[in-house]
């Protein structure tokens, strides 16, 4: 495993891994000590100082670095705020939907027969749905809140995982190591367990690395749509559709938002690409 994390930061990609994740890692702790790194209430409504351009001091002292909306709120502060939703959401959602995910693809590669026709024809035909689309569907039906997006977007994101899962596990369960545990008499579950499972952590760390910058992405989406996280609470979607209409007069109020929303999916995608390179002994060999 240390030899995999080295070569992650050897060679070329040395300076570019580290600076993804130091990018990654900053988001977080902003998100963490929001509370102590705001300047301002993300709540407060001062319409007196509405759609003041960034650097503005205020009589209090304090300085709205990126601005203030519409109805006067620090937009940097709400960015904060919104960050620890974003990744909350994220993170949780990736849970659920790797939970349902995993334990499918584990029930379709290693057993096979009627549960991976079955499975699998579920996947596929979610798969015959756009994603926001079905993500629209089920959050209309349970109802905008951080834990029904957590919900609506763990239901759609399982198939990923279940699809890359059953794919390695069909791999593995041929293996040698594996026939001998089977020969041995060791039941599926330590199998699965002792042997299956190390083998597909790897691709799944990948994986749910990637899925957190696309489950921000949606989770914006719906907030901009209207059926995300919903007023007064800050989300970085909600930020930039309350932004529209200011485009030619105000235009921080969307852009720097947005400029969050890009930043942390692509350094996300990005850490993922060089987790992949550092787990994958394939590619290890060919560079």
């Amino acid at each position: 495993m240390n030899e995999h994390l080295e070569y992650a930061g050897a060679g070329p990609r040395r300076g570019a891994f580290y600076l993804v994740a130091a990018l990654v890692l900053c988001v977080a702790l902003a998100a963490a000590l929001t509370p102590w790194l705001a300047l301002r209430d993300p709540f407060k409504i001062e319409t007196r100082v509405r759609l003041k351009p960034p650097g503005t001091r205020f009589a209090d002292g304090t300085v709205a670095l990126l601005g203030t909306d519409a109805v006067g709120r620090d937009v940097l502060s709400r960015i904060l705020w919104g960050a620890r939703i974003s990744l909350v959401i994220g993170l949780f959602a990736v849970i659920v939907a790797g939970a349902i995910g995993v334990l499918a693809g584990l029930l379709a590669g290693y057993y096979g027969g009627w549960a991976e026709h079955v499975l699998m024809r579920l996947a596929d035909i979610q798969l015959g749905f756009p994603g926001i689309m079905l993500a629209l569907a089920v959050t209309a039906v349970l109802g905008p809140s951080v834990p029904n997006l957590i919900i609506s977007l763990g239901i759609t994101r399982w198939v990923s995982y279940a699809r890359l899962v059953r794919g390695v596990v069909l791999s593995l369960r041929e293996r040698e190591y594996v026939e001998a545990a089977r020969a041995l008499g060791a039941p599926d579950r330590r199998i699965l367990r002792r042997h299956i499972l190390p083998g597909i952590t790897p691709v799944l760390v990948v994986l749910a690395t990637v899925e957190v910058g696309r489950v921000i992405i949606v989770e914006a989406s719906l907030s901009f749509l209207g059926l995300g996280i919903q007023a007064p609470q800050p989300s970085w979607g909600g930020m930039v559709a309350d932004g529209r209409a200011y485009l030619s007069t105000a235009w921080w109020v969307s852009t720097f938002p947005g400029l969050a929303i890009g930043l942390t999916t692509t350094a996300v995608g990005l850490l993922g690409d060089g987790l992949r390179d550092a787990l994958d002994p394939r590619l290890r060999r060919t560079q």
